[in-house]
């Protein structure tokens, strides 16, 4: 284990963590100049297409540490003793990229419980964001090393990179000389990056070690138990994808012991017995291996094709007699709820296979079933935030050739019907009690990282969103924001408003902190007297009529004509507060009639009319049918 050296790079989002892991993989070797591509990490095409990282990418790359990788002659930026006796040895060097948006921070959480050390990026250009901060609060949480790397210097001015290495070295609390300043770009200073990780990161020990090790944090009657419980192979499984072939494919770090193909396997948590099929590393690319050892970080193709038998965070062992679990991870607490179903309601079965895939990539997602009596059975998914849920509909297209039709995004509410009474939780707005005696909204608590001159800017969006407990502070030549937030608010435009009031320079983090007392109401949208479930929301009651209106009038524009004349009604509180009418189409049934006397006219119209009403009474009978163009359009902000 002394030569391995597990890290990640963690960012906040466009910072240049996948430039700096392209110039990684180059200088290593790893892959080929004439077979790089920008982003060579982003294997989905939805995150080149955005250029942002989603998914979390491993990546095992060797290199050998030479006397000439020496880096500035000042005493800080030597290389140790233990390095220069060991200046030619080769190193593994066990990478795993991770995502920058808030809403993928489950994705970082996990990629953290893998490693030992991370490299934390910052746009010298841009200095610290908001994600920084976050980032490097749970990396310090997680007892990692972290190295200070400034980024993009070739595009930075000196005042600029000083600005953003005097930052960074006071919120890691070293000297500004300890923080590396690369180009992910050009490569520069990327081999002195490389030094600093094999010197600075601890190799990694077995889970036993690291307990022995932390004894002061834990009782030592708790240290003993589990020092003396980690007994053959154990490997925590932090992301895994499914192959038709394969069966489940299972990305795990080894903690003890050592895996090897074609030998049993156990799951502690599922308690599932299946046979490795093959065992290997990421190049990025899964190359297999005749066996994998403690400390490294690879995969295990289970064979398993049954996706509710493998949960992320699960430890994988030897055997089924010493398979003593490592500890996991926190479950994901989706914040944001939206129904999903299939456009074509006779795919329901793919549906619900490409959902249960997806969730083996996706651990943060949450799936309930769910029915519409217009939108026929889906499922009720549970994100961390409403990029997640784009993402995970895109993909869904994509990957999986499904298309979808959802719901309004809403959030869990907690409601109390009557005084004395317990509290139901609600995750659905057509379940919204309208008689609910008190009812309380999830709270977020938000950072914003903005340049002084945008203040004033983004204070003013007090009129628009509910921001509450306001208050202020300096970070070097920022001001940071720290207020709190329905998520109600934050999920709505809540980003694009802060980017656009602060011409980009603005950045946002957030934390859903607890539940307060809420003012809010049911919206239900009513098209010729049937109930919409789809279009059903939660809204604050001082929104309640404007977006009542806007919905009515966007549904008169959308909704083809038929007929016979169709009502558009906004309903809150048991009273209609907006309506729009849909004119029927009209036929000129008279139209070849010329001269003669009037009642042959109206014996048509009489006719005409006896026809639209038969037609009117069967629409009413029946379930209205909305297109699904239209709620994607109702959905678009």
């Amino acid at each position: 284990m002394n030569n391995i050296r597990n890290f990640v790079i963690i960012a906040h989002i466009d910072h240049g963590k996948s430039t700096l892991a392209d110039r990684l993989l180059e200088i290593t070797g790893t892959v080929e100049k004439r077979l790089m591509k920008p982003q060579y990490l982003d294997q989905l095409e939805l995150e080149r297409e955005r250029g942002i990282t989603i998914k979390m990418a491993p990546v095992r790359m060797t290199y050998r540490l030479t006397t000439n990788d020496q880096r500035p002659t000042t005493e800080s930026h030597k290389l140790s003793v233990i390095s220069r006796e060991s200046s030619n040895s080769e190193y593994i060097l066990n990478l795993i990229d991770t995502p920058g948006h808030s809403d993928f921070a489950y994705e970082v959480s996990r990629a953290l419980a893998a490693v030992e050390g991370a490299v934390l990026l910052v746009d010298a250009t841009q200095g610290i964001q908001a994600q920084t901060l976050a980032n490097f609060e749970n990396a310090r949480k997680t007892n990692l090393t972290i190295i200070g790397v400034g980024n993009k210097i070739d595009a930075a001015s000196p005042d600029q990179i000083a600005a953003a290495m005097k930052d960074l070295g006071e919120l890691l609390r070293v000297p500004q000389a300890e923080i590396l300043k690369v180009s992910g770009k050009t490569g520069e200073g990327v081999e002195q990056l490389l030094a600093a990780i094999i010197e600075k990161v601890p190799s990694p020990r077995t889970y036993a070690e690291q307990i022995q090790t932390n004894a002061d944090k834990i009782s030592a009657k708790s240290a003993l138990s589990q020092r003396d419980s980690a007994q053959g192979s154990r490997a925590l499984i932090f992301d895994s994808f499914y192959d038709e072939h394969k069966g489940i494919i299972a990305f795990v770090r080894v903690f003890d012991g050592e895996f090897l193909t074609h030998r049993d396997i156990f799951l502690a948590a599922t308690k599932v017995s299946a046979k490795a099929k093959e065992v290997g590393y990421f190049t990025p690319q899964l190359k297999a291996s005749s066996r994998l050892l403690g400390g490294e970080i690879g995969y295990v193709a289970t064979g398993i094709k049954n996706s509710d038998q493998l949960k992320i965070g699960d430890t994988i062992c030897g055997n089924e007699s010493a398979c003593a679990p490592l500890p996991g991870y926190a479950e994901p607490k989706p914040v944001v709820f939206v129904s999903l179903y299939p456009e074509e309601s006779d795919k329901y079965d793919e549906f619900k296979q490409a959902l249960n895939k997806l969730r083996l990539s996706d651990a943060a997602l949450t799936l309930e079933a769910d029915q519409s009596e217009v939108l026929g059975r889906g499922f009720k998914g549970g994100f961390l935030g409403r990029l997640h849920f784009e993402i995970a509909v895109e993909r869904l297209a994509r990957e999986f050739h499904i298309a979808t039709i959802h719901s309004f995004p809403s959030v869990a509410y907690q409601i109390k019907r009557k005084q004395g009474e317990d509290w139901t939780v609600v995750t659905n707005p057509k379940d919204f009690a309208d008689d609910a005696a008190e009812v309380l909204e999830p709270i977020t608590r938000v950072e914003i990282l903005t340049p002084s001159r945008y203040l004033g800017a983004i204070l003013q969006l007090k009129s628009i969103f509910r921001f509450f407990d306001l208050r202020t502070s300096n970070i070097g030549d920022k001001i940071l924001i720290i207020a709190k937030l329905p998520l109600a608010d934050l999920i709505g435009d809540l980003d694009d408003k802060l980017k656009s009031v602060s011409e980009g320079f603005a950045s946002l983090s957030y934390e859903l902190i607890g539940y307060e007392k809420a003012d809010v109401i049911k919206l239900e949208i009513l098209v010729a007297g049937q109930m919409l479930p789809g279009l059903t929301r939660v809204l604050p009651k001082k929104d309640i009529e404007r977006e009542g209106r806007r919905t009515a009038e966007k549904l008169k524009e959308l909704l083809p004509r038929q007929q016979f004349v169709q009502s558009v009604q906004a309903m809150a509180g048991g009273r209609i507060i907006a309506r729009e009418t849909i004119p029927a189409f009209r036929k000129d049934v008279t139209g070849y009639l010329y001269g003669g006397d009037r009642t042959r006219k109206m014996k048509l119209w009489k006719k005409q009319q006896r026809g639209k009403k038969k037609l009117k009474e069967l629409a009413s009978q029946s379930r209205i049918k909305v297109p699904a163009d239209v709620f994607k359009e109702l959905l678009k902000k």
